[in-house]
């Protein structure tokens, strides 16, 4: 599945900065209706080390109103995290209605780091396929908005961004011994990603796949997804803020 996706795909510094504009003012008037309608918004980002999940993140909220949604780092669980099942740091970090909780790194730790890395056992990995599909399942039924993005880079491309950030003395914080160990395992983390996308790609909760190699254009298509799937479920469409007049207005039905 991943080697058909095509990482040639960019965009230019010109019409990045037009469209990128254009999206985050959409995302914004959607952010209010999030508000307005009172709807839980889920958006879930995952991806290879060093893909640019937190500049696509950092573009997305650029222009949100800071009250209305909150960003979750997710790494190894601790404390209380660490005693429960999975799922229940997840369930305590899901939104109020009207509110966006935006995931870096997710419940989806489970059928790939974890599974990887032997921090859980084969049982527990596989069951997790079921779990997380309930777990989507209910929240959509509740009435949530759910976006799940994969961030998908070449291995090649990975090991420039991994280079560039030894040399550059402010991203060397980004990269960690730990970074190139998973790198080592490669083969078996894509095996992993594969299965996860087929498993756990449903009506309800499809994944989008976002060709990442070149950032400008992932970002514009991470914020364009957004808009997209923000105007279906709200049944709200964003006034085009290049173009004269023209306001936002409700989806006929």
């Amino acid at each position: 599945m991943l080697e058909t996706v095509d990482l040639s795909q960019s965009i230019d510094r010109e019409t990045y900065d037009v469209q990128l504009t254009r999206r985050q003012i959409q995302l914004r008037e959607l952010g209010y209706q999030v508000y307005r309608q009172k709807r839980p918004v889920v958006m879930v980002f995952e991806g290879w080390d060093a893909a640019g999940k937190g500049g696509a993140i950092k573009r997305l909220t650029e222009r949100l109103d800071p009250r209305g949604y909150s960003v979750f780092p997710i790494s190894a669980p601790e404390g209380e995290d660490k005693t429960h099942h999975y799922l229940y740091r997840f369930w305590r970090r899901l939104p109020e209605c009207g509110q966006i909780s935006i995931f870096d790194r997710s419940w989806y730790g489970r059928v790939l780091v974890e599974r990887v890395e032997g921090f859980c056992t084969e049982e527990a990995w596989r069951r997790a396929y079921r779990e997380i599909n309930s777990f989507e399942r209910q929240l959509v039924e509740f009435g949530a908005v759910l976006l799940k993005l994969w961030i998908h880079i070449s291995r090649e491309e990975q090991l420039r961004r991994f280079e560039e950030r030894e040399r550059i003395a402010y991203k060397s914080w980004k990269l960690t011994q730990e970074d190139w160990r998973n790198r080592d395992k490669w083969p078996a983390y894509q095996e992993a990603v594969e299965d996860m996308l087929l498993k756990t790609s449903t009506v309800t909760a499809p994944w989008t796949v976002v060709e990442g190699n070149d950032k400008l254009w992932a970002r514009v298509k991470v914020c364009a997804t957004a808009v997209d799937t923000l105007s279906r479920e709200l049944k709200y469409e964003p006034r085009e803020p290049l173009r004269k007049g023209g306001n936002g207005r409700k989806k006929s039905k």
